[in-house]
């Protein structure tokens, strides 16, 4: 099925999404890559406060090439999400909502995102020049030492995702 929705979400949102929905998402949302998680669990264990409020949003795996003159962002194809697995239980517990990047998740995410009702998205992989033109604003907000791999907050008008993974833990690739 193919639906459309807009950022931030809820629980109810993500509860009618299903595996293997056809989604456009318009909204803000988040880049993190594996440094950025790795940081944002160092402060989450030292008690210190993420760069965003992380509830009800959705990280996107990504860390974009260089804009070119003229352009909001360079191009921006989905990184592997396992990389991310090990962080993504406790981001999870404070409210992430979302998740969109490639590949599989381990059971150990699929039970967190059951438990607190949150969806995985892929986007496609190789399609990173296509899915740019979808990124209308970016700008880092953090970590910006990490070069591309800096926390961006983007502004997405129908970003092309499907649901691979669902609150129900109804996973496309198995």
């Amino acid at each position: 099925m193919e639906k459309h929705i807009t950022t931030p979400l809820n629980e109810e949102m993500v509860e009618d999404l299903k595996a293997g929905d056809y989604v456009y998402i318009t909204g803000v949302v988040y880049t993190a890559r594996d440094a950025a998680h790795k940081r944002m669990y160092e402060a989450l264990k030292e008690n210190k406060e993420l760069p965003f409020d992380i509830k009800n949003n959705i990280i996107y795996y990504l860390g974009p090439s260089p804009a070119r003159e003229g352009q909001v962002i360079g191009s921006a194809g989905p990184t592997t999400s396992g990389r991310m697995d090990k962080y993504t239980p406790d981001l999870l517990d404070l409210g992430l909502k979302g998740m969109i990047g490639k590949g599989k998740r381990t059971e150990n995410v699929i039970n967190s995102m059951k438990k607190n009702k949150a969806v995985y998205f892929a986007a496609i992989g190789g399609a990173g020049a296509l899915l740019s033109k979808c990124i209308k604003k970016a700008e880092v907000i953090a970590y910006d030492d990490l070069g591309t791999e800096a926390i961006r907050k983007l502004y997405v008008e129908d970003l092309p995702v499907i649901v691979v993974i669902d609150s129900d833990g109804t996973n496309l690739y198995k």
